[in-house]
């Protein structure tokens, strides 16, 4: 039932679409001065990135005014629309400008009886995602045509509530951009800090305000864990209600930090490599790059059931899991990604892992302190997290309602 004062149409009636310029590639200059051109490479879902971006002899510019986009510009790449993280859909802003328009990107403008920022919630939304993935062509390059953006189905509402609806949705769409804000600077502070921490740079205070002076000394990894295997376990042998925990290798990249504080898995098998609290796990295999099996987890229970495709690193001695996972997940990141191997699949074996020197301090509670305030520092950006997911979900909820007209706006 369409809302009274609505109407069923499509975005042809109510956008100016137009296609980017063909300019010749053999022209293409790298010069900061000259103007950058907006290609389908430099749109990712929700942002323009200019790294490594193609210009144009700025002499030529006002030649091109056809082709010049503006603040509020709405561009998508008509090549790969859809990619896993997204729609390669974005808003241009003043830091974008100036730039060029080329071929196989599509600039979209409301005309007169659309509300332009109203675009934004359409191009964001589930419908417009799901539209493109149906009608996008299974070629070896993916791409939709101009015609079947403007073909998009829409229920529009009279254009005084569509500023209305449009508004209301800005103003989370501000407390999201705050709170990825927040969370970006967060991620930033715990970098610096880590560089300071992991590497003794920095040294804390003791339980009696005296700050750790004692050695750090260097080990083999080979020195300080044993090197053990998950195996088993597959996703089909998950179970919501099963006896056992269990973390899968997929797990390790989806799904938990450095540490785990609650094992989110069950199954009612009995297959699996039972784990020990402070035991350290690393993927051992991947079909993307090996900077992905770089990610060390701790995990502070025993048996957990840990499936196949897992390093498992069990201590020896005395030391704290948190320190240790930060410690390789990021001073020995890239050490780590650099032995592993292979093409299609890439391998980690304990092998590999095994003569990696590492420098951890002697004193326990040094180790201690360090993982507590890296601790502190997960805890704020998981909160920051969770209040992102939350706003995000409320804005979902609340899209679905406006853009459908089943709850209207007082204007």
């Amino acid at each position: 039932m369409v809302p009274e004062g609505w109407t069923h149409t499509t975005f042809d009636k109510h956008i100016d679409l137009l296609s980017g310029f063909a300019f010749k590639s053999n022209a293409y200059t790298s010069n900061e001065n000259d103007i950058r051109l907006l290609r389908g490479d430099n749109i990712e879902p929700g942002s323009l990135r200019w790294r490594d971006a193609k210009c144009w002899p700025k002499e030529e510019f006002r030649t091109l005014e056809k082709y010049h986009l503006e603040e509020g510009d709405f561009v998508i790449a008509m090549d790969r629309t859809w990619i896993s993280s997204g729609l390669k859909v974005a808003e241009v802003k003043s830091s974008d400008l100036p730039c060029l328009l080329v071929q196989r990107v599509s600039r979209i403008r409301a005309l007169s009886t659309l509300e332009q920022s109203l675009l934004r919630q359409y191009f964001s939304g589930h419908r417009f995602e799901q539209y493109v993935k149906s009608v996008q062509t299974e070629t070896a390059v993916p791409h939709i045509s101009a015609a079947q953006i403007k073909e998009f189905p829409v229920l529009l509402p009279p254009l005084q509530e569509q500023k209305k609806i449009a508004q209301i949705l800005s103003t989370w769409d501000k407390a999201i951009t705050t709170t990825e804000q927040l969370i970006a600077n967060s991620q930033q502070q715990k970098k610096a800090l880590m560089q300071q921490l992991l590497t003794g740079k920095k040294r804390l205070l003791n339980k009696n305000g005296v700050r750790f002076s004692g050695e750090w000394k260097e080990f083999l990894l080979e020195q300080v864990f044993t090197f053990k295997k998950g195996k088993g376990l597959s996703k089909s042998a998950i179970c919501e209600s099963g006896k056992n925990k269990c973390v899968l290798y997929g797990e390790l990249y989806t799904r938990y930090p450095e540490v785990i504080d609650a094992v989110y898995s069950r199954t009612d098998s009995d297959d699996g490599t039972p784990s020990i609290d402070g035991d350290i796990m690393i993927p051992s295999s991947t079909t993307t790059s090996g900077i992905d099996l770089a990610n060390a987890t701790a995990i502070l229970e025993g048996g957990v059931l840990l499936g196949g495709d897992i390093n498992i690193l069990r201590p020896k001695r005395a030391l704290s899991p948190s320190f240790i996972a930060h410690l390789l997940t990021h001073a020995k990141k890239y050490e780590i990604a650099s032995r592993a191997q292979g093409i299609t699949i890439i391998h980690l074996y304990g092998s590999d892992l095994k003569n990696i020197k590492v420098k951890i301090p002697v004193d326990l509670s040094e180790q201690h302190n360090i993982a507590g305030v890296l601790s502190i520092a997960d805890n704020k950006l998981k909160v920051l997290q969770q209040k992102l997911y939350a706003f995000k979900q409320e804005k979902k909820a609340l899209m679905q309602q406006l853009l459908t007209g089943k709850r209207r706006v007082k204007l």
